[in-house]
């Protein structure tokens, strides 16, 4: 019976290791890890005149796969502004980046996200106002999506 076992054992781990992934498998191995997450928004300046300082939280390889911009958006999904991100943070996660001036009202209620240039928009966002502050929430994974198209967009990653 020994015999037995060590014989098939091997067959068995090899049947085994070369299977087709499960549908557990896939979803463990889904893009969503891959996503930017914006994880901090706070804003200074004047109405019409604001600087934002945003931070993001991404799973950076290098040029390969980076977080390349984050923008503010109107709830209706126009862009209002982009910041370009031109390289890659790997080694400071997460990281805080400035941008404006965003030409918003102090009550406007915007969206905060941020893109990767492997998968596109990640849904952990931030919504808010000025006046009343961001909070971080969710928005579904198809969200003005057509705004990854729009300009302006990056023009390379230096490292």
């Amino acid at each position: 019976m020994k015999k037995f076992i060590l014989y098939i054992l091997p067959i068995a781990l090899y049947v085994v290791a070369c299977s087709e992934p499960s549908q557990l498998d896939l979803v463990v191995d889904s893009e969503d890890s891959a996503k930017a997450s914006i994880v901090s928004v706070s804003a200074s300046g004047d109405e019409k005149s604001y600087t934002f300082n945003v931070g993001i939280e991404s799973s950076e390889t290098g040029c390969a796969q980076y977080a390349d911009w984050w923008e503010v958006i109107s709830e209706d999904g126009t862009l209002i502004y982009r910041r370009i991100l031109a390289h890659s943070h790997v080694n400071e996660q997460p990281f805080v980046r400035s941008g404006g001036t965003i030409d918003i009202t102090e009550g406007q209620i915007v969206i905060i996200r941020a893109h990767m240039n492997t998968s596109g928009y990640g849904t952990d966002v931030f919504k808010g106002s000025v006046s009343q502050g961001f909070t971080k929430t969710t928005l579904t994974s198809n969200f003005a999506n057509d705004l990854a198209n729009q300009a302006p967009l990056p023009n390379g990653c230096a490292f």
